[in-house]
């Protein structure tokens, strides 16, 4: 059964659903693993309350970009609040194989991210515009799942991005 999760991983890595760049997004944020390298930057259209459009970029390991394909395809046409409940255990059900304490942070990577992004542009769980109270509800989640028994550090250090115009460029 393990080897069916694989291929399926693999498949995600080598495969990814909704890999590219959203042309005007109303959430984005890049976030990085400075352990291992891995960076993943995902975009939101958000419309009406749900999460109409989503898309990512990056570069990492197969559980980081997989995670990140897995975790988009999971958020589009669910509700903002919804989406802002997800947590590390939501994600790594999706994922559906043992993640060793070494891989969470690559796992997790892009649920970060995309907690960030949401608090960011005011689209977080609070409601309110721009609540640095979602951003650290988010480290709290993840800090938790860090703290259990079979887990490492998670969370992902700030990247600074180039302007918009240039992000889209360099993407292409």
């Amino acid at each position: 059964m393990d080897d069916l999760y694989r291929d399926y991983i693999l498949e995600h890595y080598r495969r990814p659903h909704n890999f590219g760049v959203l042309d005007d997004p109303t959430a984005l944020y890049e976030g990085a693993n400075p352990l291992c390298g891995d960076r993943i930057t995902v975009m939101l259209g958000i419309r009406d309350g749900v999460v109409a459009e989503v898309a990512f970029t990056g570069r990492g390991c197969a559980i980081s970009q997989a995670s990140a394909s897995l975790l988009t395809d999971e958020v589009r046409g669910k509700p903002v609040e919804e989406v802002a409940r997800l947590t590390p255990d939501d994600l790594l059900d999706l994922l559906g194989i043992e993640i060793s304490p070494a891989r969470l942070k690559c796992a997790l990577l892009s649920l970060d991210t995309l907690q960030h992004a949401l608090a960011e542009s005011g689209a977080g769980a609070s409601g309110r515009a721009n609540d640095p109270a979602d951003a650290a509800d988010a480290d709290a989640r993840l800090a938790d799942a860090a703290a259990a028994p079979h887990a490492s550090p998670v969370g992902t250090e700030a990247v600074r991005t180039a302007p918009e115009p240039a992000r889209r460029e360099a993407a292409r």
